[in-house]
């Protein structure tokens, strides 16, 4: 029996281990889709002289193109065949899940399950192409009207130029979106947010080296630096503070008699986060605001007054750019809450399986409950949103500060990193179970 029994613990040790190995396989594949993406980032795109970029960059990178250059890992300002990112993508994710909302048989195929779930994910990539084919064509038409101290941007202008960067820019950016699919489902975390992260922090080190830059030529006295990184480091505090805030719903269920025993009668929590739209308002804002902005950043060598002069409105930390942002990002964060939680499913849901809020009536009066909160809760996680997205941008804009200190980035950094580790935490509490199992089944053996 002692042989048995050792024999099982030996199995045992070689299952835990291989679910070890399985873990470990899905951070290192996460880590080489990541690095494939970073040196897609310094293939150039043919045609384009990447010194003349570099100069636009830095004359008109303090606007949103430097949002979107951010965004794109430094990709858009060396404008590679990874200029566009996965942005469109995110782009028209987000469109498909707000129709879902407003059309009802796109609601049908979301509540079909795993066949609606992949027709669903097929159109938003049909969407991809047709945002990703929109804005290539206008970056292409744009680039070449550029004009440096260093001579054209295109070389060779014309239909080929246009319809060849339209096709690797496009290429491009649906080979990132399978990229963070294949993030998704063989790695860990969401692949789409672990790139735009992953760019982010690349150009982390050199943010800092700017700003170092700045205080030793004496544009920033030190003690404003030192102010900067620790208001940068409170503002992380913050965030972390919000993302994890919730509002705890107490939710009762009856006791129920079946035969002889009786069930149920338990009380548990509903939470309901403060910022349930998550870090997707300001991406979505910065997405809106970029469509404008490209075709007005890229014309200005044009000589189109009109042009320039929007250009000039919608430049970083201007009062029109300030506003459309902060507005922007209010209306996406109560409209992309009520898309990803329904008060009247989630009170039909309770009902049907006999749960109920105490001192609330079952149905529409819980509905209403939950809308009431979720209302009340939205404004704090929206006004959250405003604050550290905007009132950043106006230090960077006054001081010359880089992007990548943002209240945007860092929330992105943030959200991704918790995201990330709350998944790993549950693929070892997983394999800890597991292992529980298994060992109890060992001793039951074993007896």
């Amino acid at each position: 029996m002692a042989s048995v029994a050792e024999q099982l613990a030996a199995n045992f040790n070689v299952g835990v281990f291989a679910k070890a190995t399985d873990l470990k396989k899905r951070i290192w594949f996460t880590l080489g889709a990541l690095i494939v993406y970073r040196l897609g980032t310094y293939i150039p795109l043919p045609g384009v002289n990447p010194a003349v970029m570099a100069e636009l960059m830095r004359r008109s990178g303090g606007g949103i193109l430097g949002m979107f250059n951010m965004f794109s890992g430094g990709a858009l300002g060396r404008m590679t065949i990874f200029a566009l990112s996965i942005m469109p993508y995110i782009t028209a994710s987000i469109i498909v899940q707000m129709m879902t909302a407003a059309v009802p048989s796109l609601e049908a195929l979301r509540k079909e399950g795993e066949s609606g779930r992949k027709t669903l994910n097929q159109y938003t990539r049909y969407l991809t192409v047709v945002i990703a084919l929109f804005q290539s064509y206008g970056i292409s038409i744009g680039l070449e009207s550029i004009r440096g101290t260093m001579g054209a941007a295109v070389s060779d202008p014309g239909w080929f130029f246009r319809i060849s960067a339209t096709i690797v820019l496009v290429g491009g950016t649906m080979f990132l979106t399978w990229l963070g699919e294949q993030i998704t489902d063989r790695g860990i975390g969401n692949g789409s947010s672990l790139i735009i992260m992953s760019g982010i922090i690349a150009n982390m080190p050199q943010a800092v080296v700017a700003l170092l830059e700045l205080g030793r030529t004496g544009a920033l006295s030190t003690v404003f630096i030192i102010f900067f990184l620790a208001l940068a480091v409170a503002v992380i505090a913050f965030i972390v503070f919000i993302e994890r805030a919730q509002r705890r719903i107490v939710v009762q269920y009856p006791k129920r008699q079946v035969g002889n025993r009786m069930f149920g009668g338990d009380s548990t929590h509903m939470p309901l986060k403060v910022n349930t739209a998550g870090v997707i308002p300001p991406i979505f804002a910065s997405s809106i605001l970029l469509i404008p902005a490209t075709i007005t950043g890229f014309s200005q060598g044009t000589g189109n007054s009109l042009l320039t002069r929007i250009a000039a409105m919608l430049g970083q930390g201007q009062p029109l750019f300030l506003v459309l942002y902060a507005g922007m990002i209010l209306f996406f964060t109560f409209f992309y809450t009520a898309v990803v939680f329904n008060p009247e499913e989630t009170a039909d849901n309770l009902k049907k399986y006999g749960g109920f809020i105490p001192g609330i009536r079952p149905g529409s009066a819980t509905a209403s409950y939950f809308d009431h909160v979720l209302t009340r809760i939205t404004v704090v996680g929206a006004l959250y949103l405003v604050l550290v997205c905007t009132l950043p941008l106006i230090l960077i804009s006054d001081y010359g500060l880089p992007f990548y200190f943002g209240g945007t980035s860092l929330i992105i950094i943030v959200s991704v990193t918790m995201d990330t580790v709350t998944q790993i935490q549950s693929h070892l509490l997983a394999h800890q179970y597991e292992g529980l199992i298994r060992k109890a089944r060992i001793k039951g053996r074993g007896r």
